[in-house]
């Protein structure tokens, strides 16, 4: 039997449910130990039966989203035309990871979202403070409030397949349970369909909104590592610096003590703030590490 073109609708480990064109789902696993699927992508599979499949490889992606360090690669959505940056005024957000989702967003020709949640608390005024040094470097910020208002995300889902991403406590599941009220019992079916239970994390499911936009929700994040990005590109993904590249008075210019940087000019004339140059050092330095093993 040959090969079937089916789309990953969600991930569970080494498992993963699969959706042909006529809307049947099977789950699904790969071929040996590969693990290298996305929830979103575009896959050919073997079917077994009416209920289960393997995948036999990925089809050509348009996007892929996903974090690294020097040891692994973590896959976290596939074909996705925005990253929604989930962040509320409590628990308190790392701008660190804020940060490289960016990068990684600009590295992979993804659109950026950064989505104020929970903002009908009283500590909003403070976070929509520390988010407006975003707003000036040109991202697009919404505010909602998941349990009270969502219809400001929704318009901005519209016509994007959209993957939600951040920190635990950011109120990602409540927004897609507000987005999506059938969210919870369609993930409950999947659990079943794979008889694991409560004992299975799901890294990523797929939820279609309407005909033209669809959301994926993944797990909490605590770090975003980009080792998958080259020191030489690096700078090209900060928007702030992209203009100024070429600039400085050497060629090689790596942004630290050199004279006549036009990096440092730019935050010592307060063009750009100096947390912004500091993370961009920081990833120098992680990706030297890497370099060095």
């Amino acid at each position: 039997m040959s090969p079937t073109s089916a789309r990953i609708i969600a991930s569970y480990g080494r498992s993963y449910i699969v959706e042909t064109a006529d809307g049947a789902r099977r789950v699904a696993s790969a071929r040996g130990k590969k693990t290298d699927f996305a929830c979103g992508d575009q896959v050919a599979v073997k079917l077994i039966n009416a209920e289960q499949a393997v995948i036999e490889k990925a089809l050509e992606r348009k996007t892929l989203l996903y974090r690294s360090d020097q040891w692994r690669e973590k896959l976290i959505a596939a074909n996705v035309t925005q990253i929604v940056i989930v962040v509320a005024p409590v628990p308190s957000w790392l701008d660190e990871l804020i940060g490289r989702c960016l990068i990684a967003a600009e590295a992979a020709g993804i659109h950026p979202l950064i989505c104020l949640n929970k903002s009908d608390l009283p500590e909003a005024a403070a976070a929509r403070e520390r988010l407006a040094s975003y707003a000036r470097l040109g991202y697009d910020l919404v505010e909602v409030s998941a349990l009270n208002d969502i219809e400001p995300l929704r318009a901005r889902l519209k016509g994007h397949t959209s993957v939600l991403v951040g920190q635990s406590g950011m109120g990602k599941s409540t927004l897609t349970n507000a987005l999506i009220p059938e969210a919870n019992a369609r993930v409950n079916d999947i659990s079943t369909a794979l008889d694991s239970g409560k004992h299975t994390t799901t890294n990523a499911a797929l939820y279609k909104l309407d005909e033209e936009s669809e959301l994926i929700d993944s797990p909490g994040l605590q770090s975003f590592g980009l080792a998958h990005i080259t020191a030489e590109a690096l700078p090209g993904y900060f928007p702030e610096f992209r203009e100024l590249l070429g600039q400085c008075r050497f060629h090689n210019c790596r942004h630290r003590q050199e004279p006549s940087c036009a990096l440092h000019a730019a935050v010592d004339s307060g063009q750009v703030p100096a947390t912004r140059l500091e993370l961009l050092q920081r990833l120098q330095d992680e990706l030297a590490l890497k370099a060095a093993y």
